[in-house]
């Protein structure tokens, strides 16, 4: 029997703000020393009010809008209720019947063909803490809980693991751009719960699922529902399709899911609308303000670079992908007329040298002034790309400092003057007779040995087109 992979995926993604969902705390917590970060509202005390984050209800707008949801001009929180040692209050305050937003869908692309998925909402809840097992019990820390997420539902669209991870990190990407979560792995920022069933191929409808909890990386996602795959493939074959649907956990080390319990459904939560928060209305005059907001999506900027500055697909990719570099790029190529150089530097050497240095790009300092300025000392013929792109690289990782003022300190300004250079070439030529036969027998590999002479006399600082116009015509 030939099966059919349906996979639908949640993904939680911790919005960026200053302060978590309902309190003041600040929704920084992390490497904060365990439960510092918490007050009477966020531990969910007897006697306290929450109070909504206006700003995370904007940030969740904005990533909905594109994701090309409809936003709800009315929606409202609810409690959902379940008991979990890490969620203070027994209930979690989330959105049910009437989300912020409905109806969305993200185009992803895969082995160069691309593909709408829909997205069946984007609601906004708060986190719970943290609970770290150990050999000697369980640890709480509830600094995470009362942090801001918003939970983006995908349809049952995905047909391969692959897929949802492509899909997974067009999210991420997408939600960066909005500056809506920073999306962080390595913080626990996003997370996510894949629906995983099978179902013979023609069929139409949907058969019981196992939903993956918690997975927390683009890796983890992919094996779990590869792993998932092949095991409901197993029973199907053995003609024991899932009958119930489950929830299911994910074992790193055995590279296996393992039943946590049979899946709950909404009545198991017992929803109803929390008593402590009005609803949310949002007005057209809002509405408008945040489709300003919403910015060109990663696809479509990587396909306007390539039609704009006739870039490959590969550079194109690297530069649209994070936010700050596609603006770094624009801004450099824009006031230096000058987009190849600018893609240059800004796709390739700058990525080495934070590599090398281990600093982001705003630990470096450096702006888009920075490489606009050092793009046009090259353009002048003030200095040469070789040393654009080491000794005053080297230096502006450094300290930060502007080009010009690093070539001004260290001396670098290339050596433009007809004679000396002419006066350099003729000893490059009585230095390396054999250089000089060789080029003039047509071997024209041999003129690097001159060049590469004068180049060294004048410590690097002669200006290699005039170096070599020099040496074309006394080699005549």
């Amino acid at each position: 029997m030939e099966l059919e992979v349906i996979i639908g995926l949640e993904i939680h993604a911790e919005m960026n703000t200053k302060t978590k969902m309902f309190c003041s705390c600040s929704n920084d917590n992390f490497g904060k020393i365990p439960n510092t970060n918490v007050c009477p509202i966020c531990m969910g005390f007897p006697g306290t009010l929450p109070v909504p984050n206006k700003e995370s209800i904007r940030k969740g707008g904005v990533a909905a809008l594109a994701l090309h949801c409809q936003i709800q001009p009315h929606s409202k929180f609810d409690r959902k209720n379940y008991f979990y040692p890490d969620l203070p209050t027994g209930y979690q305050i989330s959105q049910f019947d009437e989300p912020i937003s409905k109806n969305g869908w993200l185009e992803i692309s895969l082995n160069g063909e691309k593909k709408k998925i829909g997205i069946t909402r984007l609601h906004l809840e708060n986190d719970a803490g943290k609970l770290t097992h150990g050999s000697a019990g369980t640890l709480l820390d509830f600094n995470r809980a009362g942090k801001p997420l918003m939970e983006i539902v995908s349809d049952p669209d995905l047909r391969s693991a692959k897929e949802a991870k492509e899909y997974a990190e067009t999210v991420q990407k997408l939600v960066r751009y909005c500056d809506s979560s920073d999306c962080d792995m390595e913080k626990g920022q996003m997370r996510f719960d894949a629906s995983v069933s099978l179902r013979p191929v023609g069929d139409t409808k949907l058969y019981p699922r196992a939903e993956i909890k918690n997975l927390n990386s683009f890796r983890s996602l992919e094996s779990a529902i590869d792993y998932e795959i092949k095991r409901q493939g197993e029973l199907w074959e053995k003609d024991e399709a899932p009958s119930i649907e489950t929830t299911v956990g994910w074992d790193e080390l055995k590279g296996q899911t393992y039943l946590m319990r049979e899946k709950e459904s909404a009545a198991d939560y017992r929803y109803f609308p929390e008593p402590d928060l009005p609803p949310i209305d949002i007005s057209e005059a809002e509405l408008a303000e945040w489709l300003k907001e919403v910015p060109e999506a990663p696809g479509e900027k990587m396909d306007r670079f390539m039609k704009d500055y006739a870039m490959s697909e590969i550079e194109a990719r690297f530069l649209a992908e994070d936010g700050t570099y596609a603006k770094l790029f624009e801004a450099t190529a824009t006031a230096t007329k000058n987009p190849k150089t600018a893609a240059s530097f800004i796709g390739t050497v700058l990525p080495s040298h934070l590599k090398e240095a281990n600093k982001t790009l705003a630990e470096s300092g450096l702006t888009a002034a920075h490489f606009t300025e050092l793009i046009q000392l090259i353009d002048a013929g003030t200095i040469s790309n070789n040393t654009a792109k080491t000794t005053v690289f080297d230096e502006m990782m450094l300290s930060a400092k502007m080009p010009k003022a690093i070539v001004e300190e260290k001396g670098l300004a290339q050596v433009s003057d007809t004679g000396a250079i002419e006066a350099l070439c003729k000893a490059a030529m009585e230095a390396n007779p054999a250089a000089v036969a060789d080029v003039k027998a047509g071997k024209t590999k041999a003129m690097a040995a001159l060049v590469g002479y004068v180049m060294k006399e004048s410590k690097g600082q002669a200006n290699p087109p005039l170096v070599n116009s020099i040496l074309e015509k006394l080699l005549v």
